[in-house]
């Protein structure tokens, strides 16, 4: 099978790896808790069991990363991960040198569910060894394609660090939101010419915000930049020629507020929520994170709440 690796969250994938990591160096491989870690999320001394091979293996200190992301089908020649000093593998390579300085790196892997291109794999290979001093030979990557190889060879791996979505985060699709949000942008122009009936919340927004633990400020900010929007949102998903993004948008926030519903004791008030929901749906949808359909997303998740879709109701 293959997992959603994307739908994990970054202790679930650091997991993995170590598990991973156990059967290709040995069961010494150490992992480390969250906080600074020096540039390395575990580490094994000695002589590797199967890296690269067991003819030829790998002796000394290894350390070994792993870079998470929530995005859909990311690459490691993206801008971000290894376009320069403040991508993820232009900060790594400061880590490494400094490891390498102190003789604690003799070898180095770096794990990522991101898609790895043969021409992306020997450029970022060939830029760490320049600028950390470190044989080709002595640095391995690894994207979603070898994992999925290496879980099929040891299939224990997945069951030993309990890949449930169960335990996963609060990870929606932003797939529909994305289809209804482009065709809202395309068709707003003519709808605010022709809206004037301000919107009527099903209960005060003042009782809805008090039964979600949305902070005043918070709730008062989003009015002020949101509800002008909700009424063209809602006569825009009423028209008849729009049944199918209706039925998309109902298929949205059942996902959502099922969702919200089973991780809310992972968020203190309703702000994190909406936040974190606005900060997952741009990372992972090239759609959604278009300036020009960036605060149109905002702009329906708020119709979302304010309609009564997300979040808890005087009945919850």
């Amino acid at each position: 099978m293959k997992y959603a690796y994307e739908d994990l969250n970054s202790d679930q994938f650091e997991t993995l790896i170590v598990f991973l990591c156990q059967h290709l160096l040995g069961i010494s491989v150490q992992g480390f808790s969250r906080g600074p870690d020096g540039g390395r999320d575990a580490k094994f001394v000695g002589t590797a069991e199967l890296h690269p091979s067991k003819a030829s293996p790998w002796i000394g200190t290894i350390i070994i990363q792993a870079k998470h992301t929530n995005g859909y089908n990311r690459h490691f020649s993206e801008a971000d991960f290894s376009g320069g000093v403040n991508s993820i593998v232009g900060k790594e390579i400061q880590r490494i040198k400094k490891l390498r300085h102190s003789k604690q790196l003799d070898h180095y892997m770096l794990f990522a569910n991101r898609r790895l291109a043969g021409n992306a794999e020997s450029d970022i290979r060939a830029q760490i060894s320049k600028e950390c001093d470190i044989p080709e030979s002595s640095i391995y990557l690894c994207g979603i394609e070898q994992l999925e190889i290496f879980l099929k060879t040891f299939p224990e791996v997945a069951l030993k660090a309990n890949l449930d979505p169960v335990d996963s985060p609060l990870i929606v699709s932003s797939d529909d939101l994305a289809v209804v949000v482009q065709a809202l942008a395309k068709y707003r122009t003519a709808l605010s010419a022709v809206i004037d009936t301000p919107p009527v919340p099903r209960i005060p927004y003042e009782r809805k915000n008090e039964l979600n633990n949305m902070t005043e400020a918070y709730a008062k900010e989003q009015r002020r930049r949101y509800l002008k929007d909700t009424s063209q949102i809602r006569t825009f998903l009423a028209a008849p020629e729009n049944i199918d993004l209706q039925r998309l948008y109902e298929s949205v926030t059942e996902e959502f507020q099922l969702k919200i519903t089973s991780k809310r004791k992972d968020h203190q008030s309703f702000d994190c929520v909406m936040e974190y929901l606005v900060e997952l749906l741009f990372s992972r949808d090239p759609i959604l994170c278009q300036l020009a359909h960036k605060r149109l997303t905002r702009a329906v998740l708020f119709y979302m709440y304010w309609n009564c879709d997300i979040g808890e109701l005087d009945d919850a």
